[in-house]
């Protein structure tokens, strides 16, 4: 059997190099904060898709709460475990703990008395963890709204939300509702359908100073 002999770049570091470099010279970051810009690029980087950066909705200092909130040790919360898994450890500033409670064992018995996701239920569990943490969701446009419920019923606040679930249904509006009223809480999020685990693992590893 004849093996092709395919010509690719095979050098992680030059293929890290390359790939930034792509995104700098289509991405324009003047138009960005200085605190945000990273964050920007690790989107970019984890989807291929620089357009997205047109629907990137951020309160001001949104970024550095997320990076003081780290660097003080702050828990990472998140609604799906494959933005847990997403997270570079060894890039935690304080060894910081990643939660994903969506498989305890009270959460399926919590949705059903809830008449809600899982992943909604589940959030109803991250409050003793909540206060000053930095939450990422990446899936569940449900977690995100009971967040907000949480929020609005008296929760306490985390010190950012990502805000990147994805989806047809829900995700758009729960992001326009996150957007719309964080109830006092700094904000990073994509407007719209597009989300995804990978955008919100990336943005959290932007803030552990992850940066191109």
């Amino acid at each position: 059997m004849t093996i092709p002999n395919y010509d690719y770049l095979r050098d992680p570091a030059e293929i890290y190099r390359q790939s930034f470099a792509a995104i700098r010279r289509e991405v324009d970051l003047a138009a960005l904060t200085d605190d945000l810009a990273p964050v920007a690029l690790r989107l970019v980087h984890a989807t291929a898709m620089p357009e997205i950066l047109g629907d990137l909705f951020a309160t001001p200092g949104a970024a550095q709460a997320g990076r003081d909130a780290l660097a003080q040790g702050a828990p990472i919360l998140c609604d799906a475990e494959m933005v847990a898994r997403g997270v570079t450890r060894n890039r935690l500033p304080q060894n910081n703990d990643v939660l994903c409670l969506l498989n305890e064992s009270r959460v399926p018995s919590l949705a059903i008395s809830q008449a809600t996701t899982r992943s909604a239920a589940a959030v109803t569990l991250w409050q003793p963890h909540l206060a000053g943490a930095v939450v990422a969701i990446g899936n569940a446009p449900t977690a995100l709204f009971r967040l907000l419920e949480g929020l609005a019923a008296g929760w306490p606040k985390p010190a950012v939300i990502l805000g990147f679930p994805v989806g047809f249904i829900g995700a758009a509006e729960s992001k326009a509702a996150l957007i719309a009223d964080s109830f006092g809480v700094p904000v990073i999020a994509l407007r719209g359908r597009r989300g995804g685990s990978a955008m919100a693992a990336a943005a959290v590893n932007a803030l552990c100073g992850d940066s191109a």
